[in-house]
C-alpha cells in the first residue's frame, strides 16, 4: 500500500538565493555540531531513528500542501538530515553505506538543506498528528543551527541578528529614535483621549518591564497603543528599555547560541531596572523562546515572567471595555498554541472586545500555519511564501465577510496582508489583540 510520502512526486532542487559549494572543512566541521548535538539533543536521534515514513505528516503540512514538494513533507526534510546521521553515526552506514542508501554530506546535500530547512516554518504542526509524536521542526532547528555553524544563513537573518546585538531591537534603532518614538505615540493618545498617557523608557525601579515586538513599537504601532492604554488604566509601574526593545529572539530560529544569548540579555535587563514582573509583548516564536528557555539557558531568574495576552486576559474584569461593532476571526500564531500555552486568553479579551468573534477550521492546536513564520520573512522568498500560506488563506477565505484577521504575532501580521492581497481579499484588515483593547477600553482621568 502507498502512503501519501511514497505518492507523492519528487521535484528538482532549487536553492532558493544560495549557491554555496560544500568545502572539505565545512564537511567535517557539519559532522562534528552533529555530534555535538547528538550528545546534547537526545531527542533528535530519537526522532532520526524512529520515523517510519508513514506519511502522515503529508496532508497535515501547509508547506507540503502548498507546494506540492516531495521535500516539504516533513518526514522527507527529516530524512535530508536522517540520512546523514545513518551515513556517520552508525555502523551501518559507515560499513555499507551504498546498501543503506544513506547519502554523503556534499554540495548536493547541503543545497537540499539550505532549500528545505528554510521552507519549514518550525509549525510543529506534524508533531500533533505523528502517531510517533515526532516533532520535526526540532529536526529543523538542528539543520539550520549546523548550516549557521558553518557560517551559512540568509542575509536577511544575519541582518537582524547583528542589529540585535548592537542596539537590542531587530530594526538597529538607536536609543534617540526610540525616545522620539515613544513621544509621537504619547502626543498621538492625548490627541485621541485628552490623557496623559507615558511610555516610560528605561526607568529605575519599575515593577514591570514589557518587552514588545519592535515591529510593534515602529510599525504596528496601535499594539503598543493599547498597551499603554491598559497599563495607565491600571495603574501599574512599568517602563521599557532601549536595551532590549524586542520580544522576538531569532536565535530559536538559526542558532542555539544566539537564543542563549539574547535570553541572558533579557535576564540583566530585567535585574537592572528592578523588574518583579517581565511581560512579552506579541510575538510567536519570542515567547516560546523566553517561557520555555530563560531560565534554561541563564539559570534561574528572580522575577515572574507572563505574556501580555495572560496579563490582560487576567484583569478583565478590571477593564471599562465596550464591544466594537467588528466581525473578527483570530489566526491561532503556531509558537502559541502548540508551544505556549496562549489559546483561550485571546478568546476570552475579542470575546468582550468585539459583536462578533468567529472561530477559523480548524483552530487552536490544530490551526495551520500563516507560512510567514520561522525567519522566512525575506522579500526573495515571497512565491513560497505565498504557497505556505494558502491553507491560510483558504481558512479565512471560508468565514465569509470579516473586518478584522486578529493575528497577535509580529511575524504573522507582516505575512497575512501579504496573503490577503495575493488571494484577492485584500479589503481585510489585520491587527494584533491589543490593538482592539486599545479601541475598545474607556478611559477615566486619572
Amino acid at each position: 500500500m502507498k502512503t501519501p510520502m511514497h505518492m507523492a512526486k519528487e521535484k528538482d532542487t532549487a536553492t532558493i538565493g544560495f549557491p554555496y559549494v560544500l568545502e572539505k572543512d565545512q564537511q567535517a566541521v557539519a559532522l562534528k555540531k552533529m555530534q555535538e548535538l547528538q550528545s546534547s539533543m537526545r531527542s533528535l536521534v530519537v526522532m532520526l531513528e524512529n520515523c517510519t515514513k508513514c506519511g502522515n505528516c503529508a496532508k497535515q503540512c501547509h508547506s507540503y500542501l502548498g507546494t506540492e514538494d516531495y521535500y516539504n513533507i516533513p518526514a522527507a526534510r527529516a530524512e535530508l538530515m536522517g540520512g546523514i546521521y545513518k551515513r556517520y553515526f552508525t555502523w551501518m552506514g559507515r560499513t555499507f553505506a551504498q546498501l543503506t542508501g544513506a547519502g554523503d554530506f556534499d554540495t548536493e546535500t547541503l543545497s537540499k538543506w539550505l532549500t528545505y530547512f528554510y521552507q519549514c516554518n518550525l509549525c510543529r504542526r506534524c508533531a500533533r498528528f505523528c502517531p510517533f509524536g515526532i516533532d520535526t521542526a526540532e529536526v529543523t532547528i538542528a539543520a539550520r543551527h549546523i548550516l549557521s555553524e558553518l557560517g551559512i544563513m540568509p542575509k536577511f537573518i544575519q541582518g537582524i541578528v547583528a542589529n540585535l546585538k548592537k542596539t537590542g531591537n531587530n530594526m538597529g534603532l538607536p536609543k534617540a529614535a526610540i525616545l522620539d518614538c515613544a513621544e509621537f505615540l504619547e502626543a498621538e493618545m492625548l490627541e485621541e483621549t485628552g490623557l496623559e498617557i507615558k511610555i516610560p523608557l528605561d526607568k529605575p525601579n519599575s515593577d514591570i518591564l514589557y518587552i514588545p515586538s519592535s515591529t510593534d513599537f515602529f510599525v504596528n504601532s496601535d499594539t503598543m497603543i493599547g498597551v499603554a492604554k491598559l497599563f495607565y488604566h491600571l495603574g501599574v509601574n512599568w517602563t521599557l528599555s532601549s536595551e532590549i526593545l524586542e520580544a522576538a529572539n531569532f536565535g530559536l530560529l538559526f542558532n542555539l547560541n544566539v537564543m542563549r544569548d539574547h535570553n541572558q540579555r533579557l535576564k540583566k535587563v530585567a535585574n537592572q531596572v528592578g523588574a518583579k514582573l517581565v511581560i512579552q509583548g506579541e510575538c510567536g516564536h519570542g515567547w516560546r523562546a523566553a517561557k520555555m528557555y530563560t531560565e534554561g539557558s541563564s539559570g534561574p531568574v528572580s522575577f515572574g515572567l507572563i505574556h501580555i495576552l495572560d496579563y490582560c486576559a487576567q484583569h478583565l474584569d478590571q477593564l471599562p471595555l465596550q464591544k466594537l461593532p467588528m466581525r473578527v476571526t483570530l489566526h491561532d500564531p503556531c509558537n502559541y498554541a502548540r508551544a505556549g500555552e496562549i489559546i483561550e486568553q485571546p478568546r476570552a479579551i475579542l470575546r468582550v472586545c468585539v459583536a462578533e468573534f468567529v472561530e477559523m477550521t480548524p483552530a487552536r492546536e490544530d490551526n495551520f500555519c500563516c507560512g510567514g513564520g520561522s525567519g522566512i520573512l525575506m522579500d526573495e522568498m515571497m512565491d513560497i511564501r505565498m504557497k505556505l500560506g494558502k491553507k491560510k488563506a483558504e481558512q479565512i477565505r471560508a468565514l465569509g465577510k470579516l473586518d478584522y484577521v486578529i493575528a497577535p504575532c509580529a511575524s504573522c501580521k507582516a505575512q497575512i496582508p501579504q496573503l490577503l492581497k495575493y488571494y484577492g481579499m485584500n479589503e481585510l484588515s489585520t491587527s494584533g489583540v491589543m490593538d482592539l483593547v486599545g479601541k475598545a477600553i474607556i478611559l477615566q482621568k486619572k
